[in-house]
């Protein structure tokens, strides 16, 4: 048998919403009511509301994307390019907040 998922919540949405991103620039964003999450790639700002929504039982009121490029690097003389990553500042509604400590 098939686990009962709760209402709303699809699996798509955990591809969507990789991790929280914590830094002090994404805590002091806390203040205004914003979390920052690293997201996939590909993801749309209709997709990661829909997914914040169902994860946390939330209702945001903006999303702005940002792709942050791989730096180059060097290890042992031999370069290497770190992945691209791309981060999502969610705006809560007031009066809401998510504790991104307790992970999904």
């Amino acid at each position: 048998m098939a686990k009962k998922q709760a209402k709303g919540i699809d699996n798509r949405h955990y591809d969507v919403v990789v991790a929280p991103h914590i830094t002090e620039k994404s805590t002091l964003l806390s203040e205004h009511n914003a979390v920052v999450f690293k997201v996939a790639n590909d993801a749309t700002k209709p997709q990661i509301k829909a997914a914040v929504e169902a994860l946390f039982d939330v209702t945001v009121m903006n999303v702005n994307t940002m792709n942050q490029k791989g730096k180059t690097k060097r290890w042992k003389g031999k370069p290497y390019k770190r992945s691209d990553v791309k981060k999502a500042v969610v705006t809560l509604a007031e009066g809401q907040s998510i504790d991104v400590t307790t992970g999904i």
